[in-house]
């Protein structure tokens, strides 16, 4: 590890559900050390750390989570009809894990690294259906998750919606999150969905 690299101390969240950087996820919360670390985060503006599930569940017994994720940070929540709380993340920076531990009340944090953005691509005219079924995905999600300003010329934006969308198989869409090429990501996209 680079004596240079930053290392911090961030709530995991593990989910079998992706984020990426500039991605939105609703989540609804009902365990109680979600509920205590969502708190702690919006009293501290900070985010906390989405990585998706090695091994164990969403709920019960704190589950083992891949070492490389997305922060994330709450931009909406509002207490729902059922009393659970919803709320909305963005994805901000890419984080490799180095370190993780349990805390008292089952919370899994890790010791992790903030990676560098991902370089800005145009996505190659090749791609282009790759665009229009981006598109058709995030109209069937319209009143779920919103896009203000979809970015449909971004390689890295177009494909990190793509892995957090499809119906991809867990180890599939871990190598996509790890991918730090935004057109190699949308290579392996377009190899799976043939």
């Amino acid at each position: 590890m680079n004596d240079n690299v930053m290392i911090e101390r961030l709530p995991l969240f593990p989910l079998s559900s992706p984020a990426l950087p500039g991605g939105r996820l609703a989540l609804r919360l009902f365990e109680a050390r979600y509920l205590d670390m969502i708190s702690e985060c919006m009293r501290n503006d900070r985010g906390f750390g989405i990585c998706l599930i090695r091994r164990g569940g969403e709920a019960g017994e704190p589950a083992l989570p891949y070492g490389t994720g997305t922060e994330v940070r709450i931009i909406d929540w509002d207490g729902q009809p059922d009393g659970l709380l919803g709320i909305t993340v963005e994805g901000v920076h890419k984080i490799r894990v180095h370190e993780l531990a349990v805390e008292h009340n089952q919370l899994v944090v890790g010791r992790v690294e903030r990676l560098p953005p991902e370089p800005a691509e145009p996505v190659p005219e090749r791609f282009a259906p790759l665009v229009q079924i981006l598109g058709q995905l995030l109209r069937q999600l319209e009143g779920i998750i919103q896009y203000d300003e979809p970015r449909w010329d971004d390689a890295a934006w177009v494909g990190g919606r793509l892995t957090e969308l499809l119906p991809l198989n867990d180890r599939v869409r871990q190598y996509l999150i790890e991918l730090d090429n935004p057109t190699a990501r949308l290579e392996e996209l377009r190899q799976a969905l043939k």
